[in-house]
Order: C-alpha cells, then sequence, then structure tokens
C-alpha cells in the first residue's frame, strides 16, 4: 500500500501528512465511539446522519451552495466554529432519492474535515482568508475541482473507510459472491454488451473511452454492494478496487 507523498503547505493552514492506515485507524474509532454510545454497528448501511448529528453534535443544513459562495462546484461546507455542516440542497435525498448515494458520502467527507482537520481551520483569521467577504464564512467548502489537494483525499478516504469499512465490506462481499475470489474486468467481458446497455440506460447517456468503458463495467458489477451501504457505485467501485476486490487486469501466478 502506497501512502501519500508529503507536501508543502501555506503557513497557518498546513495539512499533515497522514498515512492511509491512520485516517483508516480514525474513521473505525469514530464508528466505535458512536456505538459505545448509541448501539454498536455491525451491518450496512452506516447511519452517518445519526454519527454527525448525535454523536459529532454538528447542525446539519441543506443549502444553496452555488448562491451563498458564488461557486458552481460546492459540495459542502464546514463551519468549525459554529459546528455547523452544510450539504448542497441539489443532494437532498428527499428530494432526488437516487442522491442519497452521494449525499451519505459527503456527509462522510465533512465528518473526515471535522475528525482530521477542524484545528486548521479554529481561527477566525482563516476563516476569513478562505473566502471572499461575500457573507457567511465556513472553516472550509469543499469544491470538485479541488478533489486532488491532500486535504480532500484524505476527506475522501477517511468517508470511504467510514461509510464502506474493510471487515464489513469484506463479509458482505463473500455474502455476495459466494467466496473471497476477485473479480476482473476479462470476467465480465462475455456480459460487456449487456452491461454496457444497462448502465446507459440508467444514466442516461456515457463518456466514450476505454478508461470510462472499465468504469462503468466495475461499477455495474458494484452496484449490488453499492446498494446495500448506500453508497454510490462510483464510491463503491472505488472501494472495492482499494481492498482488490475488483481488479482491472488480475496479476499473473506462478502457475499461470
Amino acid at each position: 500500500m502506497i501512502d501519500m507523498p508529503r507536501r508543502r503547505s501555506s503557513p497557518g493552514r498546513q495539512v499533515p501528512y497522514l498515512p492511509k492506515r491512520h485516517i483508516e485507524d480514525e474513521a473505525a474509532l469514530l464508528l466505535a465511539e458512536y456505538g459505545n454510545k448509541h448501539g454498536q454497528v455491525t451491518a450496512p448501511p452506516i447511519p452517518i446522519d445519526e454519527i454527525v448529528e448525535l454523536y459529532l453534535d454538528l447542525r446539519l443544513e441543506l443549502r444553496d451552495m452555488q448562491q451563498l459562495f458564488g461557486f458552481a462546484d460546492v459540495h459542502g461546507a464546514l463551519w468549525v466554529n459554529e459546528r455547523r455542516v452544510g450539504i448542497d440542497q441539489s443532494l437532498d435525498p428527499d428530494q432526488w432519492p437516487a442522491k442519497i448515494g452521494r449525499y451519505h458520502f459527503t456527509l462522510a467527507h465533512e465528518a473526515g474535515h471535522w475528525r482530521l482537520h477542524r484545528q486548521i481551520y479554529m481561527s477566525r483569521a482563516d476563516q476569513r482568508s478562505l473566502l471572499p467577504d461575500r457573507g457567511e464564512r465556513p472553516g472550509y467548502i469543499c469544491r470538485s475541482s479541488e478533489a486532488k489537494k491532500p486535504i480532500e483525499w484524505q476527506a475522501d478516504f477517511f468517508a470511504a473507510n467510514l461509510m464502506m469499512p474493510r471487515e464489513m465490506v469484506n463479509r458482505a462481499w463473500h455474502e455476495w459472491h459466494g467466496s473471497m475470489e476477485q473479480i476482473a474486468l476479462d470476467d465480465l467481458r462475455p456480459k460487456q454488451r449487456e452491461i454496457l446497455i444497462a448502465e446507459t440506460l440508467r444514466r442516461g447517456g456515457t463518456k466514450f473511452g476505454d478508461n470510462a468503458t472499465h468504469d462503468m463495467m466495475l461499477e455495474h458489477t458494484a452496484r449490488p454492494l453499492a446498494e446495500r451501504f448506500q453508497v454510490s457505485a462510483e464510491a463503491m467501485r472505488i472501494r472495492l478496487e482499494e481492498l482488490k476486490l475488483l481488479v482491472r487486469k488480475r496479476e499473473a501466478t506462478l502457475f499461470d
């Protein structure tokens, strides 16, 4: 497993280097702490709303982020000093049930910022420097255009481990697949046309190219577990690839 390289950050908002194992342990700790207080979670889906509101004691708000901040790609925001978390109203699962997976992951992502980064954004000076003077200033906003930043990667990895814990996913995979054997793209080739038609109809269109096609095939395979964990097929596909249960190419063995 390869950890993120160390990167420099601007003074006053330095993002700490965190190995993957540390982030995974922190997500497991949060789930255990919630369990000790409100009842152990032994099967999916993870009650992320209750974790955020009941255990972390954050006030959850659905807001029009574009109107609030003037950016079109803001999914969530965290008002650290006020203990508020905002999710863009376009992800409201009561209005758009099909977006419940993205809503859950975004909320878990904000929980990741709270657990991993809130000390960075506690001071009012930092909060003032993050946004232009246009009204409410959260401690941090999450933009899709900044997804590759270390701080966003860390929150995403935290969310994946919180919503899809390793042991819980392994157990669900075994129950669904009948074994811990991985599934590779080559295993899906005989049904490729059928899979792509089904996914294209579900998505109302698709992107072209080998990578997009491969993503669609693997996400189709991941969909049953995504529905069980109430996350998006994309999030589950990425998690299953992280756990080496879905692979693009099966590694050769001594017997091949």
